[in-house]
């Protein structure tokens, strides 16, 4: 495999480390949570969010049951930790941004993990404010304190992308990259920062407290932008074919469902994974996320949109060759999904 030389801004050793050591154990794992092509799947996603709605509607309305798949999900609580996982075999497939595929094939993994199912195509976070802001502009920033993302991640370098659309270079905004996934609202309560990126249910959490006010959506600003999708070593890949379309076929149903339902249905729906949020707020955050078309109705990572996550990297300056579409995507599965 050709190598591909990368520059890695303040992403440290400690993340790039752990996908690195996971790629040399990789051989020390289990090839996968189960072997010999059955059904039994570990699913490692990156967050419990209802920003992944579609995919938790699969698995109450029963598809991956109708689909012959036994499903087991597991938090990772950041990429790095559910990309280790997939490589050292503890879970058969990752839920995550897609940067972090690249991030190991450029590392030299030789059993390398491909996407093969997009299933957002905006970004789910929101820039909150302490104060009301009718008419906001993205240069508001400048000289501001805002709590971001960890760099080198989806959210951090959407908001930057979003910055450079706007004008702005991310240095003239004083962005905190040090603090832990999921821990910024917290933060953000506490009095750090004037403004804050925050992903659901965070966002509408600190708008009914009233500590916090959504001004502008990533998502909505950012444009169409492929931000998460399912994935899985390639020799998983070859090796568990029907596993994988079946685990395909049922989050398609659940794009179906989402495309054709109302946000209080889907709200219904996705309900019991989120049994501490009421359903008056559950409805609010998937309406927030059905009305800027968060979902894609199909699972194809189309090579338009691979093109553009290579482009957020090398403008955030942590991509400095470009990686070949038809290495890191898989698109068979969704495709025949999609029939």
């Amino acid at each position: 495999m050709e190598k591909f030389r990368f520059r890695f801004r303040k992403i440290g050793a400690v993340c790039l480390g752990m996908l690195l050591l996971a790629g040399v154990l990789e051989g020390c794992g289990k090839e996968g949570a189960v072997s010999g092509g059955g059904k039994e799947v570990v699913l490692n996603e990156v967050a419990h969010s209802i920003f992944y709605a579609p995919m938790y509607v699969a698995i109450e309305e029963g598809y991956f049951e109708e689909e012959g798949i036994e499903l087991t999900l597991v938090t990772g609580f950041g990429a790095d930790k559910t990309m280790t996982a997939v490589l050292t075999g503890e879970a058969d497939i990752g839920f995550m941004g897609s940067e972090s595929t690249i991030y190991t094939y450029a590392g030299g993994t030789q059993d390398y993990v491909v996407n093969f199912a997009q299933l957002t195509q905006r970004a789910g976070n929101f820039l909150v404010a302490r104060q009301p802001i009718e008419s906001f502009s993205w240069k508001m920033l400048i000289g501001k304190d805002v709590l971001g993302g960890r760099a080198g991640g989806m959210p951090e370098m959407v908001f930057e992308y979003i910055l450079e659309k706007n004008g702005i270079d991310p240095g003239e905004v004083n962005i905190d990259q040090s603090i832990d996934f999921g821990s910024t609202a917290a933060a953000f309560l506490g009095g750090q920062g004037e403004f804050t990126v925050e992903f659901e249910p965070h966002a509408t959490s600190l708008e009914q407290q009233g500590e916090g006010y959504v001004v502008a959506s990533l998502g909505e600003d950012s444009g169409y932008v492929p931000y998460t999708a399912f994935s899985a070593k390639k020799s998983y890949l070859k090796e568990n074919k029907e596993t994988v379309q079946a685990f395909t076929n049922a989050l398609q149903k659940g794009m179906d469902f989402v495309q054709s339902h109302t946000p209080e249905e889907i709200a219904k729906a996705i309900a019991p994974q989120f049994a501490e949020t009421d359903l008056e707020t559950l409805t609010a955050i998937v309406k927030r996320y059905y009305d800027q078309d968060t979902w894609k109705e199909n699972l194809i990572f189309e090579q338009s949109s691979f093109d553009l996550l290579q482009n957020i990297l090398q403008d955030a300056k942590v991509l400095e060759e470009r990686v070949p579409y038809e290495e890191l995507v898989d698109s068979s599965f969704a495709e025949e999904a999609a029939k």
